[in-house]
């Protein structure tokens, strides 16, 4: 008779020896006793060389912990943005047998000329410089073998790890580290998933097709797998370095780096989360090359709309509304936040930033506060939050880097005012206005629906089969429907009464001016219904 063996026991074998190598790292470095409360954390030299040391997947979780500074001192968030991401380069063997399996034709047959020496060399992949059979100068990213075997183990481990530390330290379970964990292996397989970096290429290339001084290689998709990455080759110089000879075109380059950020994260939901020297580029024209997308975010509408109310609210110093704006962006688990303290010190936060010339302010700073006030009253703060924190604070580095004197947020408050304009111009709010006229006819539909199933079971006396979570989330969407129902039609009899009072003659006077007044407000709260029932929709859907 077979003994029969769970999924769980088969996995906790497999990755046993990996586990227990960690361990002894660990317990080396004086990290168990720590942890145990019988000792002092190592210094932040030795935590980093420990991750360096672990390898792979936890030396990019490393970089993934520098970003929290609201969970790690500053010390420890300095030393491990220090870990590096170089490794030597794959034998020539390796490399040419990689490609020619992936793109499934004999190196003649794909290459005029081939650099061996890579351009990059990293832990997920290196870069060489190419030349195809039809002359067109490529880059060719080639990712590592064995990384999806590597990270899949050490993720496992790291999962059991984190239950154990748990398990035994339950002081610990307030940082949310199985999250941590659950977030960085979705973040890790979508930096070694090369067809959606070429997905991200497309997307960015046609969201900032309309800025002249910004050049995005495209991607050569006949020559790219999920592993092998081809795009057109890049010919510039590292933009820090092009500072120190051109000094005078930085000005312009700079406001061009804002308007990439801030007009994709805006305009698409998107953003190059990476926007390090490396990665930015000066052509021999004068034009920006960005490159490496296998870092990016992406945010939805929602969040869109928060960040931009929260934006709006730290601007005004307004620590009611960025409270309100932040939350609305946080997950779940709002229920356990401190509303109280979270406000003290977001007006903390606030009251110190308008302190400060706002010429000087960091927008990435001003996240990073808010994210450490988040985590210490119990809000459970969004990856992509984080994502944007980073890139933030990256492009002010490299702002910084470029030109110190240069007025960051003159650049900034410049972009937010064009994208303004061209939110509201003419054919935005015609786009608007069908929209509203689809969702106002979906709410028109949905709410006497809601009404009467609920009316008719309470007639029936079957509200008691319900159970209380169900009834509390019908009868919430019953009333919000009916608020915004009611919205709509006093909407509508402002815009119809004060339509006919506009239609009087000019010379009524006060008649006439009310008229306009009338239809204006009318017009202003039917879009901000329209825009409470789009995310309401979505909410759902």
């Amino acid at each position: 008779m077979s003994v029969m063996i769970g999924p769980a026991k088969r996995n906790l074998r497999r990755v046993m020896p990996r586990l227990m190598q960690i361990m002894r790292v660990l317990a080396r470095h004086k990290f168990l006793g720590a942890l145990r409360g019988k000792g002092h954390w190592p210094p932040p030299k030795e935590v980093r060389e420990t991750f360096e040391e672990l390898g792979l997947t936890f030396l990019k979780f490393g970089q993934v912990l520098a970003m929290r500074r609201d969970l790690l001192p500053d010390a420890y968030i300095d030393e491990l943005e220090l870990l590096h991401d170089q490794l030597p380069a794959m034998s020539t063997s390796t490399m040419r047998a990689r490609i020619e399996i992936e793109l499934g034709a004999p190196w003649t047959k794909l290459f005029a000329s081939f650099n061996e020496t890579p351009i990059a060399s990293a832990t997920i992949a290196q870069v060489h410089e190419a030349t195809l059979l039809d002359g067109r100068h490529v880059a060719v990213k080639v990712q590592r073998r064995g990384l999806e075997k590597m990270i899949s183990t050490d993720i496992a481990a790291m999962t059991y790890l984190v239950a154990l530390v748990e398990s035994f330290f339950p002081r610990l379970i307030a940082l949310d580290l199985p999250v941590l964990v659950q977030e960085f292996a979705k973040s890790l397989k979508r930096e070694t998933d090369f067809q959606r970096e070429a997905r991200s290429i497309v997307l960015f290339r046609t969201a900032l097709a309309d800025i002249p001084d910004l050049w995005i290689p495209d991607v050569v998709s006949e020559f790219s797998t999920g592993n092998i990455l081809t795009m057109e080759f890049s010919a510039g110089e590292r933009v820090d370095i092009y500072a120190k000879q051109q000094p005078e075109a930085m000005p312009r380059a700079i406001n061009t780096l804002v308007r990439l950020m801030l007009q994709t994260i805006f305009e698409e939901g998107l953003f190059h989360a990476d926007p390090h020297p490396g990665n930015v580029l000066v052509l021999p024209d004068g034009r920006l090359s960005l490159l490496d997308f296998g870092m990016t975010g992406e945010l939805d509408e929602s969040m869109r709309e928060s960040l931009t109310l929260l934006l709006e609210a730290v601007v005004k110093g307004d620590a009611r509304a960025a409270k309100e704006a932040y939350l609305e962006m946080a997950p779940q688990g709002s229920e356990k936040v401190d509303r109280a303290e979270l406000l003290m010190d977001i007006k903390a936060v606030l009251t110190e930033i308008h302190r400060s010339d706002l010429a000087v302010v960091s927008v990435g700073e001003v996240f990073d506060s808010l994210l450490r006030a988040g985590s210490r009253n119990g809000v459970h703060n969004p990856p992509e939050f984080f994502l944007l924190t980073r890139a933030f604070v990256i492009l002010e580095s490299l702002i910084r880097q470029l030109d110190p004197g240069h007025n960051y947020m003159g650049s900034f408050r410049e972009e937010i005012k064009r994208l303004t304009a061209q939110h509201f111009s003419l054919g935005r709010i015609k786009e608007k206005t069908s929209k509203l006229a689809r969702e106002m006819e979906r709410l028109m539909n949905d709410a006497p629906g809601d009404t009467r199933r609920v009316l008719r079971r309470i007639a029936e006396g079957n509200l008691g089969r319900f159970q209380a979570p169900a009834i509390e989330a019908l009868g919430g969407r019953v009333s919000r429907n009916l608020e915004l129902l009611t919205s709509a039609i006093i909407s509508a009899a402002l815009m119809v009464a004060g339509a006919l009072m506009v239609s009087t003659p000019p010379d009524a006077g006060l008649h006439h001016n009310a008229g306009e007044v009338m239809v204006t407000a009318g017009i202003f709260s039917t879009i901000f219904i329209a825009v409470k029932a789009i995310r309401r929709d979505r909410g759902r859907r």
